[in-house]
């Protein structure tokens, strides 16, 4: 059984099921990020774990065409945590704030035997993009390259390391991209289970026909953060100029059709 789908079957309603819930001209998402559930403590400095774990809710917002304006932080720390480490948590949180207008306006902060962060992100919009029920014939599309963060992961379970600007470390976000393109695109998520898991819960009772060869790493890999989304294909001209004038790599790579889309086994990451 999927416990994760099971317990949100529990508290099921009308906000659910996007990569936030969308409440008036408001967008309000959160994620958890937790020592052996996400990162082991020695494959992350504590400024790279406050910049993450920003990015990842960041995330969660730019994809549903939504402007981050609010955060609420929520913060576990083992007793023995430094001075020093928690200036450096504090600024990978800020500096993530920084550059996209954030302002932290709350939280709450607990002992524990594992370092954790809860971010409540709070985010405005005018025209808000969801996981629509898509359409035959629309076109599917990602942004940048994928497979990186599972090059990186693997690299350290095999007892490596890896540079601070590996996906697993280094999120890069295709803000200026999405928010330029929103008027063309018809739904959207970020890749944060890996394309393999998370094609299933954009595509709902459809099926794709592919124009793409995958490879391994590019489609099980998660915690990508780049953006999945569709299009109808008289705007795919106009998404490859947007594409073009904010150096986005954009991959249009499947077409809707008829059918249910079967998923075979689990993406990877830690």
């Amino acid at each position: 059984m999927d416990k994760e789908k099971f317990i949100i079957s529990k508290f099921q309603n009308k906000f659910i099921g996007d990569d936030g819930a969308v409440v008036g001209s408001y967008v309000y998402s959160k994620d958890l990020f937790i020592e052996n559930s996400h990162f082991k403590k020695e494959w992350l400095s504590f400024y790279e774990i406050g910049r993450k774990a920003m990015m990842v809710n960041i995330s969660d917002a730019i994809v549903m065409n939504a402007y981050p304006k609010y955060a609420l932080i929520g913060l576990m720390l083992p007793k023995n945590t430094s001075l020093s480490d928690i200036v450096e948590l504090n600024k990978g949180i800020k500096d993530s704030c920084l550059k996209y207008g954030i302002e932290i306006i709350g939280g709450d902060t607990i002992s524990s035997n594992l370092i954790g962060l809860s971010v409540t992100i709070i985010a405005k919009t005018k025209r808000p993009i969801y996981r629509k029920a898509l359409k035959d014939g629309e076109i599917l599309a990602f942004t940048g390259n994928l497979g990186g963060s599972l090059k990186g992961l693997k690299a350290l379970l095999n007892g490596g390391k890896i540079g601070k600007n590996s996906r697993f470390k280094n999120i890069i976000l295709r803000d200026k991209f999405f928010y330029k393109a929103s008027r063309y695109i018809n739904s959207a998520m970020d890749i944060s289970d890996g394309l393999k898991s998370d094609l299933p819960k954009f595509l709902k009772n459809k099926d794709i026909k592919l124009r793409y060869n995958f490879n391994k790493f590019e489609f099980n890999s998660g915690e990508e953060y780049e953006i999945l989304f569709s299009c109808y294909k008289k705007n795919i001209k106009a998404l490859k100029n947007i594409a073009k004038k904010t150096r986005t790599k954009v991959t249009f790579f499947a077409e809707v059709k008829r059918g249910r889309y079967r998923k075979y086994g689990k993406s990877e990451h830690f």
